[in-house]
């Protein structure tokens, strides 16, 4: 089993003044490291409107590399604006994950607009960043990865990886809607498209993870590293419906594979779960594990999937 110590939540939202933009919700944090600051990416969201709607941007907050708390800045304003009316990221952007290239940084994102039948639908979106991540310009007004007659539903969660000479973008695929108490729920799981380029992308069209709930279970940010020879996922994973409460909402699974293709799931050994008490308690979710200076750190969402902000924790042991 992996031995994560939890260091305590490193971002709260409702601290920051100035910013009617970012009001609540720091969600699914994404990291890219400088040379003396790390920049953690995340989703936010202002108040809701008076018809009782949300949008949603994305933001970075810069952490000093010597002391992950100590935040030096964050962000003046979103990173990418609205969509425009009808385009698939009219009401927001939410999550992001970026890469440098040899041409600047660029982002995945998951954008999504408003329906009737039910609440919502995403589709990936790329764009890219000539001021080291402050901001980004779409690549145009439409995604890049959209719905297929193999993949009707939401496409989201994008995470962007490189192993080689591929780029590898896990994302989650919706398999349905589930309608429950009078409310859609969306089902989905996790699949990978491969690249060359970065821009053009085959898809691979299988759940990577099999299921452990029940038929329902839903699986969420797909988030992979390479270490001691292996490819190890941490991911999120819930209850398809009935989830906003403690025992059926998000937790913290884990797969490893030896070649990126067939994954063996073993949430046993994932090392970290939700807190006896406090903002954690309930829930934890949305993983993002990256290498730092010879130690390897977790960001994580706790409860109401980041409503209040992220915390970081320690793998004691590493990977061996």
């Amino acid at each position: 089993m992996f031995r994560w110590k939890k260091l305590g939540k490193v971002f709260t939202p409702q601290k920051i003044k100035g910013r009617p933009w970012l009001k609540e919700f720091a969600q699914a944090p994404a990291t890219l490291i400088f040379e003396d600051f790390v920049r953690v990416y995340f989703s936010c969201r202002p108040a809701r409107d008076e018809s009782g709607q949300y949008v949603s941007y994305s933001a970075y907050v810069d952490l000093d590399r010597e002391n992950l708390f100590n935040v030096r800045a964050v962000s003046e304003s979103p990173i990418l604006p609205l969509g425009g009316l009808g385009e698939f990221d009219e009401f927001g952007s939410y999550p992001v994950s970026v890469i440098r290239e040899s041409d600047g940084v660029r982002a995945y994102y998951g954008g999504w607009t408003r329906c009737s039948s039910t609440p919502y639908t995403v589709a990936i979106g790329h764009a890219f960043s000539e001021d080291g991540g402050k901001s980004f310009k779409r690549a145009g007004p439409g995604p890049i990865l959209s719905q297929t007659p193999h993949e009707p539903f939401v496409l989201s969660g994008p995470k962007i990886r490189r192993f080689g000479d591929e780029q590898q973008l896990f994302y989650v695929a919706g398999i349905g809607w589930e309608m429950h108490d009078g409310r859609a729920e969306s089902i989905y799981r996790i699949r990978v498209a491969t690249s060359k380029n970065g821009s053009n992308w085959k898809r691979d069209g299988r759940d990577l993870i099999p299921i452990k709930l029940d038929e329902k279970e839903c699986q969420a940010s797909p988030d992979v590293i390479r270490a001691d020879n292996k490819y190890h996922m941490f991911f999120c994973y819930k209850h398809g419906v009935d989830f906003r409460n403690s025992s059926r909402g998000y937790r913290i699974g884990y797969a490893y594979s030896d070649t990126l293709v067939d994954w063996i799931r073993r949430d046993d050994l994932a090392g970290i779960d939700v807190s006896l008490e406090g903002w954690d308690s309930e829930s934890i979710a949305y993983p993002h594990v990256f290498e730092l200076d010879g130690n390897y750190f977790m960001l994580y969402l706790g409860n109401e999937v980041g409503r209040y902000g992220f915390g970081l924790a320690i793998l004691e042991g590493g990977f061996t």
